[in-house]
């Protein structure tokens, strides 16, 4: 009871000190004393904090020497220490009881201070890290309990606590300063009278916010057309005028920053241009009532200012826009006429592009007066044989389109320009052409925009033709199941007749129909197939098992066929898969690219994962390749090159893949063709 009592009491000095405006590595000072005292088996206690440089150094410890080394000359090297990088990734304390055989700490440390076992806590205040604090003894093992790490790890957030108030008690005080440094500035700023001096302030103030007087203005001239050139530079600046020229022709002609200028001036952002001799430029834009007059150059070395420091940016940007609004108010009269033509360039631009967006729309457009003339087309508007959009601007749309040819177009135009609504209908062009036409109506007449749909509407034709399709594919089914009953009794009569004395020197015919009825029941039974929607019989297996399960019937053709045959195999998840109509697009797909090489060609099978999550299957031959017309109808049902061929191999093919969710995709040239089946996995 009375150790729980003295942690507390500890606990509340610590609380009572963070409170005060003691410096931070005194704060520290007092947080490893305390953990040092609280856990007494403990020999050392290290606190490290990230510099600027992003390098974790010790700041606080105790004590101050271990093996003749300062604590703060001891650094974090996280690659060659997982324990350190893992208490930072993790943000959660890790205790190892034993390093003999726990690799992650770094073996040059445990080595080099005897550490037996090693406790890690990080320094998080809401979920931000701050540091990392180490505890370990020297030649043997500290044994904490879990009581004594909480313990530990409510002093280590007092350090976390004492670190934020260091950083929020530093940041107030650069706020206050930098306010107070810009109010200086507006004031001095306010009662310049001269550009020249207007300049020499902002320049003064910049050099107290970057630390660098290597300063210079470079602003639009008027007098040759708002170019930009050197204006002045700062009094203590370490470049020559011929120097500060120079660098702007650099940033001009060269390749890798002549867009910086463009940036600057156009999107008015500030940039930064880095350089071969360690030396920066910082360009910032001078912007007053939506004018860009030019920009401030800051050429200061790396160390002086990074691009990450975002105050001392910010800062300079707001010196700068106060410089440009006294710069703005003393040239105002002499810049005048030069806003006047600039705005009138700019609206001329605007104009341009609204011109050239209008034109860019690839659907035909128009626009006609209130007297039906055309004061607007487009390139892509439809027009009648002889005509072009260049030669029909002024004439009337009724001698282009007359009312005669067009009646729905005459009756709906007429409707938006006088009833003032916007209209929507369809045409036909006396080419077959269908388009789809919307009017809308404005202050001088009415605009159109007119939509091929000729092949919106094949495709509406050709859904509906295969709708119909489906229908009779139906009707198809059960007809060919009828059918079906007829030839099994036909079939049966036929083997009997075989077996009956006297008829013996008609069985060749027999068989013969025999073979021709199982045949069209195989036709039967594959045209079935093409129009069923589900598998059943689908388990979950492995597309390479069953690749070299029907592998030796496919050697055995091949090797018929005098060709060869290889297999490539990588491994693939398991997926749902139906056994037999997998075998089925296998043979099928197979004997399509053995039939289209010649003897001593290779036939190749692939397996494959793609983008990690969709199984593929390639299947590629040597054959010459398919023609572009026969590429568009393959996999069509009854669709054939062959003379004795059906069109149901591919047609069931297809379907097979259709129903295990697959899509089969066709690469063909004159060395052969390699058919894609990528089963698409859901999730």
């Amino acid at each position: 009871m009375l150790k729980e009592q003295t942690r507390y009491s500890r606990l509340a000095e610590l609380t009572k000190i963070i409170n005060t405006k003691l410096e931070l590595n005194d704060m520290l000072q007092h947080v490893t004393t305390a953990i040092s005292e609280e856990i007494v088996q403990c020999d050392s206690v290290g606190i490290y904090l990230p510099g600027e440089d992003g390098v974790y150094r010790g700041v606080a410890g105790k004590p101050d020497f271990i093996n003749n080394e300062m604590i703060t000359a001891q650094l974090i090297d996280f690659e060659a220490d997982a324990f350190a990088r893992q208490v930072m990734e993790t943000k959660q304390t890790i205790y190892i009881p034993d390093t003999s055989i726990d690799s992650r700490p770094d073996p040059r440390s445990v080595a080099a201070f005897n550490i037996k076992s090693l406790l890690g806590l990080p320094i998080i205040y809401e979920q931000h890290l701050y540091g990392l604090i180490f505890l370990f003894d020297c030649g043997k093992r500290m044994n904490l309990t879990e009581i004594e790490i909480q313990s530990i790890e409510a002093y280590v957030n007092m350090a976390a606590v004492a670190i934020q108030n260091a950083n929020n008690l530093k940041q107030k005080e650069y706020l206050i300063a930098e306010k107070q440094l810009l109010l200086d500035a507006n004031r001095e700023l306010s009662m310049c009278s001269t550009i020249s001096e207007t300049l020499d302030t902002c320049f003064h103030y910049l050099g107290k916010t970057v630390d660098c007087n290597n300063v210079a203005a470079f602003l639009r001239d008027p007098q040759q057309e708002g170019n930009l050139s050197f204006k002045k530079m700062g009094k203590d600046s370490e470049w020559s005028e011929d120097e500060w020229k120079r660098a702007l022709e650099d940033i001009q002609t060269n390749q890798q920053t002549d867009h910086v200028i463009h940036e600057v001036m156009v999107n008015r952002t500030v940039k930064f241009i880095p350089s071969e001799d360690r030396c920066r430029l910082l360009l910032i834009p001078m912007i007053s009532k939506g004018e860009v007059f030019g920009f401030i150059a800051i050429a200061c070395l790396m160390e002086t200012l990074q691009a990450d420091e975002k105050s001392q940016v910010h800062l300079a940007h707001s010196i700068v826009d106060a410089t440009a609004l006294t710069y703005s108010n003393l040239t105002y009269m002499d810049q005048l006429e030069l806003r006047v033509a600039r705005r009138t360039n700019q609206l001329a631009t605007a104009n341009d592009k609204v011109t050239s967006l209008i034109g860019s729309i690839t659907d035909g457009f128009f626009a006609l007066n209130k007297e039906w003339e055309f004061i607007y087309i487009n390139e892509h508007q439809y027009l009648p044989k002889g005509k072009t959009f260049k030669n029909v601007l002024g004439e009337s749309i009724w001698t282009i389109y007359p009312d005669t040819l067009n009646p729905v177009l005459h009756e709906e135009l007429h409707r938006a320009m006088v009833e003032r609504v916007p209209v929507q209908f369809e045409v036909s062009s006396a080419n077959g052409c269908c388009f789809e036409v919307v009017a809308y109506p404005f202050d001088d007449g009415i605009c159109c925009l007119c939509k091929n749909t000729t092949e919106k509407k094949k495709y509406e034709m050709e859904l509906q033709r295969l709708s119909n399709l489906e229908l009779i594919g139906q009707m198809a089914a059960g007809i060919s199941h009828e059918i079906r009953n007829p030839m099994t009794t036909v079939r049966g009569f036929l083997q009997l007749l075989t077996g009956e004395q006297g008829l013996e020197k008609y069985n060749t015919y027999f068989d013969l129909m025999i073979d021709e009825l199982d045949r069209a029941n195989s036709i039967i039974s594959e045209f079935l197939s093409i129009g069923n929607t589900r598998s059943s019989d689908m388990k979950m297996q492995n597309l390479n098992a069953i690749i070299y399960d029907i592998a030796p019937l496919l050697e055995i053709d091949t090797f018929n066929q005098n060709k060869a045959i290889e297999f490539f195999t990588q491994p693939i998840p398991e997926m749902l898969l139906n056994r037999d109509e997998i075998r089925q697009l296998l043979i099928n797909l197979c004997r399509n690219g053995l039939e289209a090489m010649e003897p001593g060609k290779l036939l190749t099978i692939r397996t494959y994962m793609e983008n990690e999550n969709t199984p593929v299957l390639e299947i590629r031959d040597q054959g010459g390749g398919i023609d572009k017309n026969v590429l568009k109808k393959i996999g069509t049902p009854f669709y054939t090159t062959k003379d004795n061929g059906t069109g149901l191999g591919l047609g069931v093919t297809y379907a097979i893949a259709a129903r295990h969710n697959a899509q089969i995709d066709v690469n063909t040239s004159d060395e052969g063709t390699v058919f894609f089946v990528r089963f698409r996995q859901d999730g």
